[in-house]
């Protein structure tokens, strides 16, 4: 059956990982919602490419395996880069199904494809010589030791609360399977990729080969919205708008600002390292790559209204 595109903007939305709910059931939840406030911007002839977060859910299958591996000889130990697949699946089977649902309900002839997705990452990053992202179970000191001889992998200890595995961060380099996720747009699907920026991957021989890592979802998303050349980038968050001095009695919503007024905040320090100013830099990387586009960043309640120009905050090249 042939779709047809929207006739307005072609726009990729990043949604966190947080905003899914932490288990398989709060998660089928959640997407009903987020799935009426996507296929409100697809009724209006918007083009959709939905990448999403997966921490939650990949530190939720890790730590399943982990433990259940400790406790019986009969599971294995399940690789990091095989978890962020599997967390890419059924993310993406709950988005597309709730998706694909509300279109149908509203009577808009379209349909959905999720695309596991693996990124490529440069091998000489300097994030892999120092590892900071912890993920999966907690361990005791002899058992870290134990399971880093065995794999490899760093462990860290965390706080005082145990010894967990550390992956790095690189930039994403390249979507491995860009070419299908951009036939599948021009092609007039829905499409969710790049779920969690990706399954990290590297090319060792001329072949890929996954390695234990996390990828900023939001690079991820920016690099897959410039290569596409999409109109948007949309970054979801909790707020309606970025704002400075967040917090303080003299907070101020931004409405718009340019790539050097956003560096400008950075450099003042306005948004906070874990929160915001991720968002911000992947904005600026999108612009960059791309400088015909708008990022917007706003929540999910706002998103449709943002792209209509109503709300959010947008950042253009000048």
């Amino acid at each position: 059956m042939a779709y047809e595109k929207g006739s307005g903007k072609s726009v990729v939305i990043a949604l966190g990982g947080n905003a899914l709910g932490n288990n398989a059931e709060e998660q089928l939840e959640l997407v009903q919602n987020t799935a009426t406030h996507i296929v409100e911007m697809i009724a209006e002839g918007t083009n959709v490419i939905v990448s999403h977060g997966n921490g939650p859910q990949v530190g939720m299958i890790n730590n399943a395996f982990d433990i259940a591996a400790a406790n019986s000889d009969k599971v294995p130990v399940m690789p990091f880069p095989e978890c962020g697949a599997m967390s890419q699946g059924y993310i993406g089977y709950h988005l597309s199904q709730a998706i694909l649902n509300e279109l149908r309900r509203r009577g808009i002839r379209r349909s959905t494809a999720a695309v596991v997705t693996e990124t490529l990452v440069d091998a000489n990053d300097p994030a892999f010589q120092d590892p900071t992202k912890p993920v999966g179970a907690f361990l005791t000191e002899e058992e870290a030791k134990k399971r880093a001889e065995e794999t490899g992998c760093v462990f860290k200890e965390d706080a005082g609360r145990g010894w967990r595995m550390v992956v790095a961060s690189p930039k994403p380099v390249r979507l491995v399977e860009f070419d299908a996720v951009q036939d599948l747009m021009n092609a007039g699907y829905v499409v969710v990729a790049g779920g969690g920026g990706g399954v990290p991957v590297i090319e060792k021989d001329g072949a890929y080969v996954g390695v234990p890592a996390v990828i900023d979802k939001d690079r991820s998303s920016a690099k897959m919205a410039s290569d596409y050349k999409a109109d948007m980038l949309v970054i979801l968050t909790a707020v309606e708008k970025v704002a400075i001095n967040f917090g303080k009695p003299d907070q101020e919503n931004i409405s718009h600002m340019t790539i050097a007024e956003a560096r400008e905040y950075i450099k003042q320090g306005q948004f906070a390292p874990g929160s915001m100013l991720p968002k911000v830099e992947a904005c600026i990387e999108y612009l960059e790559a791309y400088p015909a586009g708008k990022a917007l960043i706003t929540s999910l309640e706002c998103a449709a209204a943002g792209l209509r120009g109503e709300t959010g905050t947008v950042i253009t090249a000048n």
